[in-house]
């Protein structure tokens, strides 16, 4: 069974231009997340998939596999489906590219419960920690049936309830290591637009779900710190700093 690890990294960002290549501790964002793909799947099944040259440039510099995807990509899965059409895989799996310190294991449990689960989209989520703002809009929260299937994700700190005197429940937030299968990903990609909910919440697994098909959560460790802004820099280093010691 043939799995493709791919890094979708865009250069242009509102927020952070050129967040990619954010030097961290001196190497850029992009291969740090790369090298922990490699490590998980091996060097030969892990590329990233981008629309600058640039970011390519650097990828081969440090010998990973680059593939130059459109500049109108919506998303990053949609990146990514567009490297299906290209690539073929039995199993595609989206590594987000601000994410440098997820762990080799959670890209490796993402892979095993999406060959338990082949009609399925699978992701992972997590508890959030005591330090983590469920109000926080950079972090998405997921509502799951018991058995993980994936009802809702909303940037809303999601669940809710109308009882004051409740107890506080456990907000789940969403890890971003995606997998699919090339239909799902057609689907997907030839869609051909944003659906609704997904434009409105600005979180692209949402498609999926409004497109009817099923993604299963599963519980990860993914307890890492993604790279949204600016002022994430300084926390990301001092976090890497520490593992690296």
């Amino acid at each position: 069974m043939k799995t493709l690890g791919i890094v979708p990294a865009r250069y242009a960002s509102s927020r952070f231009p050129g967040k990619p290549l954010t030097p961290l501790l001196g190497k850029p964002m992009v291969i740090w997340v790369l090298e922990i793909a490699a490590q998980a799947l091996g060097r030969e099944c892990v590329l990233v998939a981008t629309d600058d040259e640039r970011i390519a440039r650097v990828a081969t510099s440090y010998d990973f596999k680059s593939i130059l995807t459109s500049s109108t990509a919506r998303t990053g899965t949609d990146r990514i489906w567009e490297v299906s059409t290209k690539l073929d895989a039995d199993i595609y799996i989206n590594i987000q590219g601000d994410e440098p310190l997820i762990q080799p294991k959670d890209i490796q449990a993402i892979l095993e419960a999406k060959k338990q689960y082949p009609h399925s989209v699978v992701t992972g989520m997590c508890p959030l920690q005591e330090n983590e703002d469920p109000k926080n809009v950079n972090l998405p929260k997921v509502i799951t049936t018991e058995d993980l299937k994936m009802v809702y994700m909303s940037r809303a700190p999601l669940p809710a309830t109308k009882d004051p005197k409740r107890a506080s429940p456990i907000f789940w937030r969403e890890v971003c290591i995606h997998a699919y299968s090339k239909p799902e990903l057609a689907r997907f990609g030839e869609y051909g637009r944003k659906s609704y909910l997904e434009s409105f919440e600005d979180i692209e697994i949402l498609r999926f779900l409004e497109l009817g098909i099923p993604i299963q959560m599963i519980k990860i460790d993914g307890h890492s710190h993604a790279v949204d802004v600016v002022e994430d820099v300084a926390v990301v280093e001092a976090l890497l700093q520490r593992r690296t010691v």
